[in-house]
């Protein structure tokens, strides 16, 4: 029987769906993360190790790269955590394959941005000014 080969996926075909967020296009994305903290926990009874149960679940902040455009979105979004008024909103980074069709996505839940990184300015390279927006938030679903 032949076996059939399976290649994986490039990671450079992928998109961001950020809710109300229309002009957001980005050339990078990482933080996709979750871990789990380990407990120790020992009763009197137990031989002489700890136990390890598992405790909170966490996730890593989502960074987001883009080359810098006319598009004030992401800072407006930005700004309302700057005066105080959070704006939690879900989004999706979704992995295409080389036809464009969706083949992975992970979900995440209520993400605000918490950091923004305008960006560095060399006028001995012809790279492009690339803004970096992290976004700290509750959940991550791989679908």
């Amino acid at each position: 029987m032949p076996i059939t080969r399976v290649d994986p996926y490039r990671s450079y075909n992928f998109k961001v769906e950020i809710d109300g967020i229309i002009q957001a296009g980005f050339q990078e994305a990482g933080g996709l993360d979750s871990m789990t903290d380990a407990i120790d926990y020992r009763e009197g009874t137990d031989p002489n190790h700890v136990r390890k149960l598992p405790g909170l679940n966490k996730v890593s902040a989502i960074t987001l790269k883009r080359g810098v455009t006319d598009s004030t979105e992401l800072w407006a979004w930005r700004q309302t955590v700057i005066n105080g008024r959070a704006e939690r909103r879900n989004l999706s980074i979704v992995l295409l394959d080389d036809t464009g069709s969706e083949k992975l996505r992970w979900n995440v839940r209520n993400a605000w941005p918490s950091k923004w990184t305008g960006p560095s300015f060399n006028a001995a390279t012809a790279a492009i000014a690339v803004e970096t927006l992290e976004l700290t938030h509750e959940e991550l679903e791989k679908a």
